[in-house]
Protein backbone atom coordinates (compact mmCIF):
# COMPACT_ATOMS: atom_id res chain seq x y z
CA UNK A 1 0.00 0.00 0.00
CA UNK A 2 1.33 3.38 -0.82
CA UNK A 3 1.78 5.86 1.77
CA UNK A 4 2.23 8.84 -0.61
CA UNK A 5 0.69 11.91 1.14
CA UNK A 6 0.08 9.93 4.34
CA UNK A 7 -0.49 12.90 6.85
CA UNK A 8 1.63 11.58 10.48
CA UNK A 9 3.46 12.65 12.93
CA UNK A 10 7.09 12.26 14.48
CA UNK A 11 7.29 10.93 18.07
CA UNK A 12 10.77 10.72 19.86
CA UNK A 13 11.50 8.48 22.90
CA UNK A 14 13.63 8.27 25.45
CA UNK A 15 14.95 4.29 26.39
CA UNK A 16 11.21 3.78 24.81
CA UNK A 17 9.07 5.83 26.86
CA UNK A 18 7.96 9.33 27.33
CA UNK A 19 4.31 8.77 27.25
CA UNK A 20 4.36 6.96 23.85
CA UNK A 21 0.88 5.31 24.75
CA UNK A 22 -0.62 8.75 25.41
CA UNK A 23 1.04 10.35 22.13
CA UNK A 24 0.35 7.60 19.95
CA UNK A 25 -3.54 7.62 21.15
CA UNK A 26 -4.03 11.32 20.25
CA UNK A 27 -2.23 10.59 17.02
CA UNK A 28 -4.17 8.30 15.91
CA UNK A 29 -7.59 9.56 17.17
CA UNK A 30 -6.49 12.77 15.03
CA UNK A 31 -5.94 9.94 12.08
CA UNK A 32 -2.43 10.68 11.76
CA UNK A 33 0.29 7.78 11.27
CA UNK A 34 2.74 7.66 14.13
CA UNK A 35 6.64 7.48 13.36
CA UNK A 36 8.62 6.79 16.77
CA UNK A 37 12.11 7.17 16.80
CA UNK A 38 13.75 5.76 19.81
CA UNK A 39 16.68 5.70 22.03
CA UNK A 40 17.65 2.01 23.13
CA UNK A 41 15.90 1.08 25.88
CA UNK A 42 17.43 0.14 29.45
CA UNK A 43 18.31 -3.69 29.71
CA UNK A 44 15.22 -4.80 31.62
CA UNK A 45 13.34 -3.31 28.74
CA UNK A 46 15.48 -4.30 25.44
CA UNK A 47 13.26 -7.23 25.06
CA UNK A 48 9.91 -6.73 26.06
CA UNK A 49 9.08 -2.65 25.15
CA UNK A 50 10.46 -2.35 21.37
CA UNK A 51 7.48 -4.99 20.67
CA UNK A 52 5.24 -2.73 22.49
CA UNK A 53 5.88 0.56 20.49
CA UNK A 54 5.87 -1.66 17.39
CA UNK A 55 2.42 -2.00 17.88
CA UNK A 56 1.81 1.33 19.40
CA UNK A 57 3.27 2.75 16.26
CA UNK A 58 3.15 2.59 12.20
CA UNK A 59 6.80 2.80 12.14
CA UNK A 60 9.47 1.84 14.26
CA UNK A 61 12.87 3.08 14.77
CA UNK A 62 15.07 2.22 17.58
CA UNK A 63 18.44 3.81 17.74
CA UNK A 64 21.73 1.74 19.44
CA UNK A 65 22.58 4.15 21.89
CA UNK A 66 20.55 5.46 25.12
CA UNK A 67 20.09 8.84 23.95
CA UNK A 68 19.31 10.08 20.58
CA UNK A 69 21.63 12.31 18.56
CA UNK A 70 20.79 15.45 15.98
CA UNK A 71 22.23 12.88 13.30
CA UNK A 72 19.66 9.90 14.65
CA UNK A 73 16.89 12.76 13.84
CA UNK A 74 17.44 13.74 10.26
CA UNK A 75 18.47 10.25 9.16
CA UNK A 76 14.94 9.20 10.24
CA UNK A 77 13.41 12.22 8.96
CA UNK A 78 15.63 11.58 5.38
CA UNK A 79 13.87 7.97 5.55
CA UNK A 80 10.37 8.51 6.18
CA UNK A 81 10.53 11.17 2.94
CA UNK A 82 11.88 8.61 0.63
CA UNK A 83 9.07 6.29 1.92
CA UNK A 84 6.83 9.18 0.50
CA UNK A 85 5.70 9.64 4.39
CA UNK A 86 3.73 13.51 5.24
CA UNK A 87 5.16 14.33 8.58
CA UNK A 88 3.12 16.85 9.75
CA UNK A 89 5.40 17.99 12.94
CA UNK A 90 7.56 16.18 15.69
CA UNK A 91 6.57 16.44 19.45
CA UNK A 92 8.67 14.80 22.13
CA UNK A 93 8.20 15.21 25.87
CA UNK A 94 11.41 14.36 27.17
CA UNK A 95 13.22 17.74 27.88
CA UNK A 96 16.58 16.36 26.94
CA UNK A 97 15.17 15.67 22.65
CA UNK A 98 13.22 19.55 23.07
CA UNK A 99 16.47 20.55 21.19
CA UNK A 100 15.99 17.40 18.97
CA UNK A 101 12.42 18.31 18.34
CA UNK A 102 12.55 21.72 17.49
CA UNK A 103 15.46 20.41 14.97
CA UNK A 104 12.56 18.13 13.24
CA UNK A 105 10.30 21.10 13.16
CA UNK A 106 12.55 23.33 11.56
CA UNK A 107 13.47 20.82 8.49
CA UNK A 108 9.57 19.82 8.28
CA UNK A 109 8.79 23.71 8.42
CA UNK A 110 6.62 23.76 11.28
CA UNK A 111 6.88 27.33 13.74
CA UNK A 112 8.84 26.37 17.22
CA UNK A 113 10.68 27.14 19.10
CA UNK A 114 14.61 26.93 17.43
CA UNK A 115 17.47 24.81 18.91
CA UNK A 116 19.83 27.75 20.75
CA UNK A 117 16.58 28.90 22.80
CA UNK A 118 16.17 25.43 23.84
CA UNK A 119 19.33 25.34 24.57
CA UNK A 120 19.48 28.43 26.26
CA UNK A 121 16.49 27.37 28.14
CA UNK A 122 18.34 24.52 29.14
CA UNK A 123 21.26 26.77 30.68
CA UNK A 124 20.07 27.84 34.05
CA UNK A 125 22.56 30.33 35.11
CA UNK A 126 22.08 32.24 31.92
CA UNK A 127 18.36 31.86 32.32
CA UNK A 128 18.50 33.54 35.47
CA UNK A 129 20.90 36.27 35.28
CA UNK A 130 18.90 37.02 32.19
CA UNK A 131 15.70 37.24 33.73
CA UNK A 132 17.67 39.66 36.76
CA UNK A 133 19.20 41.71 34.05
CA UNK A 134 15.42 42.21 32.44
CA UNK A 135 14.00 42.90 36.27
CA UNK A 136 12.00 39.71 36.34
CA UNK A 137 14.34 37.67 38.76
CA UNK A 138 15.33 38.60 42.27
CA UNK A 139 17.89 35.92 42.39
CA UNK A 140 21.24 35.57 40.56
CA UNK A 141 23.06 32.39 40.03
CA UNK A 142 27.14 31.62 39.20
CA UNK A 143 28.34 28.25 38.42
CA UNK A 144 29.50 26.33 41.52
CA UNK A 145 32.71 25.26 42.05
CA UNK A 146 35.20 24.83 45.17
CA UNK A 147 35.62 28.70 45.49
CA UNK A 148 31.97 29.72 44.90
CA UNK A 149 30.64 26.89 47.48
CA UNK A 150 33.31 28.41 50.67
CA UNK A 151 31.84 31.60 49.70
CA UNK A 152 28.39 31.05 49.79
CA UNK A 153 29.02 29.33 53.18
CA UNK A 154 30.56 32.46 54.87
CA UNK A 155 28.14 34.86 53.63
CA UNK A 156 25.49 32.92 55.19
CA UNK A 157 21.65 33.94 54.22
CA UNK A 158 19.80 31.15 52.16
CA UNK A 159 21.16 29.49 48.42
CA UNK A 160 19.89 26.72 46.43
CA UNK A 161 22.25 24.50 44.58
CA UNK A 162 20.50 22.61 41.32
CA UNK A 163 22.47 21.26 37.45
CA UNK A 164 23.36 24.26 35.23
CA UNK A 165 21.40 21.70 32.90
CA UNK A 166 18.93 19.03 34.59
CA UNK A 167 15.63 17.60 34.89
CA UNK A 168 13.00 16.87 37.55
CA UNK A 169 14.41 17.49 40.93
CA UNK A 170 17.49 16.01 40.33
CA UNK A 171 20.70 16.88 41.97
CA UNK A 172 18.30 19.97 43.35
CA UNK A 173 18.93 21.38 47.64
CA UNK A 174 19.10 24.10 49.40
CA UNK A 175 22.52 25.36 50.23
CA UNK A 176 23.48 24.41 53.64
CA UNK A 177 26.86 24.70 56.29
CA UNK A 178 27.03 20.77 56.06
CA UNK A 179 26.93 20.51 52.29
CA UNK A 180 30.48 19.53 50.84
CA UNK A 181 31.73 19.46 47.92
CA UNK A 182 32.19 15.78 48.14
CA UNK A 183 28.25 15.74 47.89
CA UNK A 184 28.25 17.41 44.48
CA UNK A 185 30.99 14.76 43.68
CA UNK A 186 29.01 11.73 44.96
CA UNK A 187 25.35 13.64 42.95
CA UNK A 188 27.81 14.03 39.82
CA UNK A 189 28.75 10.33 39.73
CA UNK A 190 25.10 9.52 40.29
CA UNK A 191 23.72 11.11 37.73
CA UNK A 192 26.18 9.84 34.91
CA UNK A 193 26.27 6.43 35.47
CA UNK A 194 22.11 6.63 35.37
CA UNK A 195 20.74 5.11 32.29
CA UNK A 196 17.97 7.07 31.85
CA UNK A 197 19.17 10.42 33.07
CA UNK A 198 22.89 10.67 32.50
CA UNK A 199 22.13 12.15 28.80
CA UNK A 200 20.30 15.24 30.20
CA UNK A 201 23.19 16.37 32.56
CA UNK A 202 25.83 16.56 29.98
CA UNK A 203 28.37 19.51 29.91
CA UNK A 204 28.91 22.18 27.39
CA UNK A 205 32.21 20.88 27.16
CA UNK A 206 31.15 18.07 25.82
CA UNK A 207 31.38 18.21 21.91
CA UNK A 208 28.58 15.71 21.15
CA UNK A 209 26.60 16.65 24.06
CA UNK A 210 23.40 19.17 24.05
CA UNK A 211 23.87 21.89 26.57
CA UNK A 212 23.84 25.27 25.52
CA UNK A 213 26.39 27.94 24.87
CA UNK A 214 27.05 30.11 27.68
CA UNK A 215 28.46 33.29 28.35
CA UNK A 216 29.49 32.44 31.63
CA UNK A 217 32.88 30.38 33.10
CA UNK A 218 31.73 27.21 33.56
CA UNK A 219 33.71 24.99 35.38
CA UNK A 220 33.05 21.25 36.12
CA UNK A 221 32.96 19.14 38.91
CA UNK A 222 36.44 18.15 39.44
CA UNK A 223 36.56 14.05 38.81
CA UNK A 224 33.93 14.82 36.43
CA UNK A 225 36.02 16.51 33.97
CA UNK A 226 35.28 15.32 30.08
CA UNK A 227 38.22 13.97 29.06
CA UNK A 228 38.24 11.30 26.53
CA UNK A 229 34.93 12.00 25.34
CA UNK A 230 33.10 11.86 29.00
CA UNK A 231 30.68 14.43 29.89
CA UNK A 232 31.04 16.32 32.66
CA UNK A 233 28.22 17.49 35.20
CA UNK A 234 27.81 21.19 35.96
CA UNK A 235 26.14 22.75 39.26
CA UNK A 236 25.15 26.25 40.17
CA UNK A 237 24.18 28.18 43.30
CA UNK A 238 21.71 30.98 43.03
CA UNK A 239 19.77 33.06 45.74
CA UNK A 240 16.89 31.20 47.57
CA UNK A 241 13.82 31.99 45.94
CA UNK A 242 11.17 32.10 48.26
CA UNK A 243 7.24 31.87 48.45
CA UNK A 244 4.82 29.33 47.85
CA UNK A 245 5.11 27.62 44.55
CA UNK A 246 3.22 27.36 41.46
CA UNK A 247 3.55 26.20 37.82
CA UNK A 248 1.84 27.74 34.86
CA UNK A 249 1.37 25.36 32.18
CA UNK A 250 1.72 27.88 29.10
CA UNK A 251 0.66 27.41 24.95
CA UNK A 252 2.34 30.14 23.20
CA UNK A 253 0.89 30.84 19.71
CA UNK A 254 2.54 33.38 17.29
CA UNK A 255 3.96 35.27 20.45
CA UNK A 256 0.42 34.97 22.52
CA UNK A 257 1.16 33.03 25.90
CA UNK A 258 -2.29 31.61 26.88
CA UNK A 259 -2.02 30.16 30.39
CA UNK A 260 -4.38 27.13 30.76
CA UNK A 261 -4.01 25.74 33.76
CA UNK A 262 -2.11 27.03 37.17
CA UNK A 263 -1.41 24.14 39.43
CA UNK A 264 -0.46 24.94 43.41
CA UNK A 265 2.40 22.79 44.83
CA UNK A 266 0.43 22.30 47.94
CA UNK A 267 2.96 20.04 49.56
CA UNK A 268 6.84 19.61 48.74
CA UNK A 269 9.31 18.30 50.53
CA UNK A 270 13.11 19.26 50.50
CA UNK A 271 15.54 16.66 51.01
CA UNK A 272 19.24 16.17 51.18
CA UNK A 273 19.48 15.72 46.92
CA UNK A 274 15.79 16.57 46.01
CA UNK A 275 12.84 18.79 46.12
CA UNK A 276 9.80 16.53 45.72
CA UNK A 277 6.37 17.76 44.73
CA UNK A 278 4.03 15.95 46.71
CA UNK A 279 0.63 17.17 46.05
CA UNK A 280 -0.82 19.92 43.52
CA UNK A 281 -4.28 21.48 43.49
CA UNK A 282 -5.78 23.27 40.48
CA UNK A 283 -7.02 26.71 40.58
CA UNK A 284 -4.90 27.72 43.28
CA UNK A 285 -6.44 28.07 46.82
CA UNK A 286 -4.11 30.58 48.35
CA UNK A 287 -3.98 33.64 46.29
CA UNK A 288 -5.87 36.12 45.57
CA UNK A 289 -7.75 37.68 42.70
CA UNK A 290 -5.14 39.78 42.13
CA UNK A 291 -1.93 38.48 42.80
CA UNK A 292 -2.87 35.42 40.46
CA UNK A 293 -3.64 37.95 37.85
CA UNK A 294 -0.61 39.86 38.57
CA UNK A 295 1.31 36.01 37.87
CA UNK A 296 -0.43 35.71 34.53
CA UNK A 297 1.35 39.37 34.02
CA UNK A 298 4.56 38.18 34.92
CA UNK A 299 4.16 34.97 33.11
CA UNK A 300 3.69 36.68 29.66
CA UNK A 301 6.70 39.16 30.94
CA UNK A 302 8.95 36.32 31.12
CA UNK A 303 8.05 34.35 27.87
CA UNK A 304 8.39 37.82 25.85
CA UNK A 305 11.84 38.76 27.31
CA UNK A 306 13.29 35.33 26.28
CA UNK A 307 11.74 35.74 22.76
CA UNK A 308 9.22 32.55 23.13
CA UNK A 309 6.78 33.00 20.51
CA UNK A 310 5.78 28.87 20.23
CA UNK A 311 5.56 26.15 22.28
CA UNK A 312 4.69 24.42 25.18
CA UNK A 313 5.74 25.58 28.63
CA UNK A 314 5.86 24.43 32.62
CA UNK A 315 6.91 27.53 33.92
CA UNK A 316 7.62 26.93 38.02
CA UNK A 317 7.47 30.38 39.78
CA UNK A 318 7.08 31.16 43.55
CA UNK A 319 4.72 33.89 44.76
CA UNK A 320 5.59 35.81 47.92
CA UNK A 321 4.74 39.48 49.52
CA UNK A 322 7.52 40.71 47.44
CA UNK A 323 5.73 39.46 44.48
CA UNK A 324 6.52 36.91 41.72
CA UNK A 325 9.70 35.34 40.59
CA UNK A 326 11.17 32.45 38.80
CA UNK A 327 11.85 28.76 39.55
CA UNK A 328 12.29 27.07 36.11
CA UNK A 329 11.46 27.53 32.33
CA UNK A 330 10.47 24.12 31.10
CA UNK A 331 9.82 24.31 27.39
CA UNK A 332 7.60 21.21 27.17
CA UNK A 333 4.47 19.72 29.46
CA UNK A 334 4.93 19.84 32.96
CA UNK A 335 5.40 15.85 34.76
CA UNK A 336 3.50 13.46 36.75
CA UNK A 337 -0.14 14.30 36.04
CA UNK A 338 -0.06 18.13 34.91
CA UNK A 339 -1.32 17.31 31.40
CA UNK A 340 -4.34 15.18 33.02
CA UNK A 341 -5.50 17.74 35.80
CA UNK A 342 -5.35 19.88 32.49
CA UNK A 343 -7.96 17.58 31.03
CA UNK A 344 -9.95 17.38 33.91
CA UNK A 345 -9.94 21.06 34.28
CA UNK A 346 -11.07 21.82 30.61
CA UNK A 347 -13.36 19.09 30.51
CA UNK A 348 -12.01 17.43 27.28
CA UNK A 349 -8.29 18.08 25.70
CA UNK A 350 -5.54 17.82 28.18
CA UNK A 351 -2.53 19.77 28.04
CA UNK A 352 -0.89 17.06 25.21
CA UNK A 353 -3.85 17.75 23.23
CA UNK A 354 -3.32 21.62 23.44
CA UNK A 355 0.43 21.38 22.66
CA UNK A 356 0.34 18.62 19.76
CA UNK A 357 -2.55 20.36 17.86
CA UNK A 358 -0.80 24.02 18.63
CA UNK A 359 1.68 22.21 16.10
CA UNK A 360 -0.46 21.13 13.61
CA UNK A 361 -2.52 24.29 13.42
CA UNK A 362 0.63 26.55 13.31
CA UNK A 363 0.53 27.85 9.78
CA UNK A 364 -3.24 28.21 9.79
CA UNK A 365 -3.99 28.88 14.04
CA UNK A 366 -7.41 31.38 13.91
CA UNK A 367 -9.49 28.34 14.75
CA UNK A 368 -7.54 26.90 17.23
CA UNK A 369 -6.78 30.06 18.59
CA UNK A 370 -10.17 30.86 19.03
CA UNK A 371 -10.46 27.42 20.97
CA UNK A 372 -7.13 27.77 23.01
CA UNK A 373 -8.34 31.43 24.49
CA UNK A 374 -11.42 29.46 25.25
CA UNK A 375 -10.19 27.74 27.74
CA UNK A 376 -7.34 30.10 29.10
CA UNK A 377 -7.02 32.25 31.67
CA UNK A 378 -8.91 35.79 31.62
CA UNK A 379 -6.25 38.51 32.41
CA UNK A 380 -7.84 39.05 35.69
CA UNK A 381 -6.82 36.28 37.22
CA UNK A 382 -10.28 34.26 36.68
CA UNK A 383 -10.23 30.86 35.30
CA UNK A 384 -12.15 29.46 32.85
CA UNK A 385 -14.47 26.20 33.39
CA UNK A 386 -16.37 25.16 36.68
CA UNK A 387 -14.01 22.15 37.75
CA UNK A 388 -11.24 21.80 40.17
CA UNK A 389 -8.41 19.01 40.44
CA UNK A 390 -5.96 17.56 42.95
CA UNK A 391 -3.36 15.24 42.47
CA UNK A 392 -0.99 13.30 44.61
CA UNK A 393 2.72 11.64 43.80
CA UNK A 394 4.21 9.01 45.84
CA UNK A 395 8.18 8.48 46.16
CA UNK A 396 9.16 5.34 46.40
CA UNK A 397 12.09 5.10 49.89
CA UNK A 398 14.71 2.57 49.29
CA UNK A 399 14.02 -1.07 50.27
CA UNK A 400 12.65 -3.95 48.82
CA UNK A 401 8.59 -3.78 48.09
CA UNK A 402 6.44 -6.78 49.03
CA UNK A 403 3.18 -5.18 48.82
CA UNK A 404 1.72 -2.66 46.73
CA UNK A 405 -2.08 -1.43 46.42
CA UNK A 406 -4.70 1.10 45.55
CA UNK A 407 -6.98 2.71 48.52
CA UNK A 408 -10.75 2.41 47.73
CA UNK A 409 -11.82 3.61 50.66
CA UNK A 410 -11.67 7.38 49.99
CA UNK A 411 -13.83 9.99 50.19
CA UNK A 412 -13.90 10.98 46.67
CA UNK A 413 -13.43 8.28 43.95
CA UNK A 414 -10.00 9.21 41.84
CA UNK A 415 -10.41 9.70 38.18
CA UNK A 416 -6.99 8.50 37.46
CA UNK A 417 -4.34 6.53 39.48
CA UNK A 418 -0.90 4.93 38.05
CA UNK A 419 0.72 2.38 39.90
CA UNK A 420 4.36 2.59 38.96
CA UNK A 421 5.97 -0.14 40.58
CA UNK A 422 5.04 -3.98 41.51
CA UNK A 423 6.09 -5.94 44.83
CA UNK A 424 9.70 -7.65 44.35
CA UNK A 425 10.71 -3.99 42.95
CA UNK A 426 14.19 -2.78 45.00
CA UNK A 427 14.57 0.61 44.87
CA UNK A 428 18.01 2.23 45.83
CA UNK A 429 19.33 4.95 47.44
CA UNK A 430 19.16 8.07 44.90
CA UNK A 431 19.28 11.69 44.77
CA UNK A 432 16.93 12.03 42.31
CA UNK A 433 12.47 11.25 42.88
CA UNK A 434 12.10 7.63 42.55
CA UNK A 435 7.93 7.89 41.18
CA UNK A 436 5.99 4.72 42.77
CA UNK A 437 2.73 5.89 42.08
CA UNK A 438 -0.23 8.72 41.47
CA UNK A 439 -3.76 9.74 41.56
CA UNK A 440 -5.78 12.48 40.67
CA UNK A 441 -9.26 13.87 41.54
CA UNK A 442 -11.67 15.95 40.11
CA UNK A 443 -14.41 18.18 41.81
CA UNK A 444 -16.48 21.59 41.52
CA UNK A 445 -15.18 23.92 42.27
CA UNK A 446 -17.69 25.54 44.25
CA UNK A 447 -16.96 22.02 46.21
CA UNK A 448 -13.70 22.06 46.53
CA UNK A 449 -13.17 24.60 49.44
CA UNK A 450 -15.33 21.72 51.80
CA UNK A 451 -13.41 19.10 49.96
CA UNK A 452 -10.17 19.64 50.16
CA UNK A 453 -9.60 19.50 54.37
CA UNK A 454 -10.24 15.93 54.46
CA UNK A 455 -9.45 14.96 50.92
CA UNK A 456 -5.50 15.86 51.44
CA UNK A 457 -5.06 14.17 54.27
CA UNK A 458 -6.30 11.22 52.73
CA UNK A 459 -5.17 11.33 50.10
CA UNK A 460 -2.04 10.19 51.42
CA UNK A 461 -3.13 7.10 52.14
CA UNK A 462 -4.26 6.64 48.42
CA UNK A 463 -1.19 3.93 47.80
CA UNK A 464 -0.59 2.03 50.26
CA UNK A 465 3.09 0.39 50.49
CA UNK A 466 4.85 -2.35 52.55
CA UNK A 467 8.80 -3.00 52.20
CA UNK A 468 10.30 -6.06 53.22
CA UNK A 469 11.42 -5.95 56.93
CA UNK A 470 15.45 -5.80 56.19
CA UNK A 471 14.94 -3.05 54.59
CA UNK A 472 12.38 -0.87 56.56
Amino acid sequence: MSTENAKGVLLLSHVGFSFLEDLANKAAARGLRCHVLSSLPEPQHQESRPAVLADLADHLRVTEGHVLTPRDVEDYLDHLRAEGEDVRCCLTVWEGYRHLMALANDRLGVPDLDEKQVLQLRDKVVLRNRLADAGLSRSRASVLNPETLAERQREGGRHFVKPVSGIASFGTFPLSADTTWADLERIAAEALSDTVYAGIFTSKHDPGGPAAPSTAAHGSVPGTEPARGTPGMEFLVEDYVPGREFSFEVIALDGEPNVVAVHEKCELTETAGAVLEDACVSPPTSLAREDLAAGLHWVSSVLDALDLDWGCFHVEARHAPSGWDLIEVNPRVGGSLISPSVGALTGGPDLLDLWLDSLLAAHRPARFREKLESLSYIPDGIPRGSSATFFRVFFAAPGTIREIRLNDGLLLRPVLSHVLLEPGDVVEQASREVFLGQVLWSMDRADRDAILPELVPASERAIEIVYEKEHA
